[in-house]
C-alpha cells in the first residue's frame, strides 16, 4: 500500500483506508501502512465539510481527530510488534506518529473476521462466570464469597465491606457482577438490599441458593466453658440462638458486618473469651479452632442470592425462568388484589412478596366527615413470579399490573437456580481442642 499522507488534493485518510479495506475482502492482500504524522491546517480545512456531514466513515478535519485516528494505527501497531517479537518475525513500516517500526501491520485480518453474536452470548447460561470480576460483601471465607463461587466457577472475587459498596462497585465498572443474598430460609428477608435493588439501576440475571452450615469457632485452645460472648452477622445469630442455648452458651450475643467478619476480628485481637459464628472455611483461613458443627437450628437452612449486573439478559423460554418486579401504588393497599390476579387468571405462581415502605411517601391521609382523618402506610411491593418475559402470559400479566399502578419496574427476567439442593448435616459438638 502506498503512503497515505495527507496533500494539497484532499485525501481522506479514514476513506481511502476504507476502501482499500473493502477492496481486500474481495482479492485479499496483505497491506503494509505508512502513516507520517505531518498536520496539513489547508486540507485539514477541505476536510471539516466532509468529516461533519459523515463523521461515522470520514476522518474528521480537526487536529484532535487526526490524532485519534494515528492513536488508533499506533496501538494497532504496538499489538502487532509484539507478536511479532515472539515469532521472529519482521516486516515494512517505517514510521507510525514518527515512531520507528520493524514490521507488518495487518489493518484488517481477512481470514480471521469477528463472528456475528448469537442468542447464546447475549443470553448466557448462569454458570459462564470464567474471568469475571465478582462483588460481595464481607470479607474471603464469608458465605457470600461462596455464593459467588458457585454463580460464577473461577471468577475473581472482590470483597466489599458494605452491600452498597458492591451495587457501586457494578456500577463504576470495578466489578463485572455482583452476589448478594436477599432472603433466607430462616431468617427472611434481607431488607437492605430489597431497599438497594430500587435505590440502583443494577439488573437481576439470575440467582444461587446456599446452603448455609454454620460452626462456633474461637482460637486454639479455647473451650466454649471460657467463653463470655458469641459475635457474628445478626442473620446468622438468629439462626443459630436454640442451638446455643443447647450448648449451655448463656453469653452475650454482639453483632457485626458479616460472619467471616467476626471469625478474622477474634484472630487479629486474640480475643480468648469470644467465639463466633461463620463457616468452616473461615476456620482455615484465620486459624481458628471450630468447637461445633452445624449450629443452625434447622438443618433446612438455605440463603438466596441474586446476581447484578449493568445490562439486563434476554429472557428465553427453553429453561425455567423468574422475574421480579417492583410496583406502588397512590391508593396504597387497596390495589393489591387486583395485581395478584393478573397472575393468577394466567396460572403464573409467585414465589415471593415483600413490602416495604415507600420512602418518599411514608404516610398517607383519609380525611372522612364521619370518622375523622385516618393515616395509613405507604408501601412498595416486591414480587417475584415463575414466567420469562419472554412469556405471552408474563407480558400480559404486566400489562394489566400497569392499569393498577403508578410504578412499576421490572428487576430483572432470569434462569431460576435447578441444581440440586441437600440439607446440611445435623448439629454435633466437636471434643475439646
Amino acid at each position: 500500500m502506498q503512503s497515505l499522507t495527507p496533500s494539497s488534493s484532499g485525501i481522506n485518510l479514514k476513506s481511502l483506508i476504507r476502501t482499500k479495506i473493502q477492496s481486500n475482502r474481495v482479492n485479499p492482500i496483505r497491506p503494509v501502512i505508512r502513516c507520517v504524522y505531518r498536520f496539513d491546517a489547508a486540507n485539514a480545512a477541505v476536510n471539516t465539510g466532509t468529516a461533519n456531514t459523515n463523521s461515522a466513515g470520514h476522518v474528521g478535519g480537526s487536529r484532535a481527530d487526526w490524532q485519534s485516528s494515528c492513536a488508533i494505527l499506533a496501538s494497532k501497531v504496538v499489538s502487532q510488534q509484539q507478536n511479532a517479537e515472539k515469532s521472529g518475525g519482521a516486516g515494512n513500516i517505517t514510521a507510525v506518529n514518527g515512531h520507528k517500526a520493524t514490521m507488518d501491520l495487518d489493518l484488517v485480518p481477512i481470514d480471521n473476521q469477528p463472528k456475528p453474536l448469537t442468542i447464546t452470548d447475549l443470553s448466557p447460561a448462569p454458570m459462564h462466570g470464567a474471568q469475571l470480576r465478582v462483588a460481595y460483601q464481607g470479607v474471603p471465607g464469608a458465605y457470600s464469597e461462596a455464593a459467588a463461587g458457585k454463580a460464577y466457577p473461577k471468577c475473581e472475587a472482590i470483597p466489599c465491606d458494605q452491600f452498597e459498596v458492591a451495587f457501586q462497585a457494578v456500577e463504576l465498572w470495578i466489578a463485572d457482577r455482583a452476589v448478594l443474598p436477599v432472603e433466607n430460609s430462616l431468617g427472611g428477608s434481607i431488607h437492605r438490599n430489597y431497599d438497594l435493588l430500587l435505590r440502583h439501576r443494577l439488573h437481576i440475571v439470575g440467582e444461587v441458593q446456599l446452603p448455609v452450615h454454620h460452626c462456633l469457632l474461637a482460637l486454639p485452645g479455647v473451650r466454649k466453658e471460657y467463653l463470655n460472648r458469641v459475635i457474628s452477622h445478626p442473620q446468622a445469630l438468629a439462626q443459630c440462638e436454640l442451638t446455643l442455648t443447647k450448648l449451655g452458651l448463656n453469653v452475650t450475643r454482639e453483632a457485626v458486618d458479616d460472619t467471616a467478619g467476626a471469625a478474622e476480628y477474634i484472630a487479629s485481637n486474640n480475643l480468648r473469651d469470644t467465639a463466633a459464628i461463620a463457616s468452616a472455611r473461615a476456620a482455615d483461613l484465620y486459624g481458628l479452632h471450630i468447637l461445633a458443627e452445624g449450629i443452625q437450628d434447622d438443618s433446612s437452612n438455605v440463603t438466596r442470592f441474586v446476581m447484578l449486573a449493568r445490562e439486563p439478559i434476554i429472557p428465553r423460554t427453553d429453561r425455567p425462568f423468574k422475574t421480579s418486579i417492583v410496583f406502588a401504588h397512590d391508593k396504597g393497599t387497596s390495589v393489591l388484589f387486583k395485581v395478584l390476579s393478573a397472575f393468577a387468571f394466567r396460572n403464573i405462581s409467585l414465589t415471593k412478596i415483600e413490602s416495604r415502605p415507600h420512602r418518599n411517601r411514608p404516610i398517607r391521609l383519609v380525611d372522612d366527615a364521619n370518622v375523622g382523618t385516618a393515616k395509613h402506610f405507604e408501601y412498595m411491593f416486591y414480587v417475584d413470579f415463575e414466567a420469562s418475559m419472554a412469556d405471552v402470559r408474563a407480558q400480559n400479566a404486566l400489562a394489566e399490573v400497569q392499569e393498577f399502578t403508578s410504578f412499576l419496574r421490572v428487576l430483572g427476567s432470569y434462569p431460576m437456580d435447578m441444581t440440586p439442593w441437600c440439607p446440611s448435616p445435623p448439629f454435633y459438638p466437636l471434643p475439646p481442642p
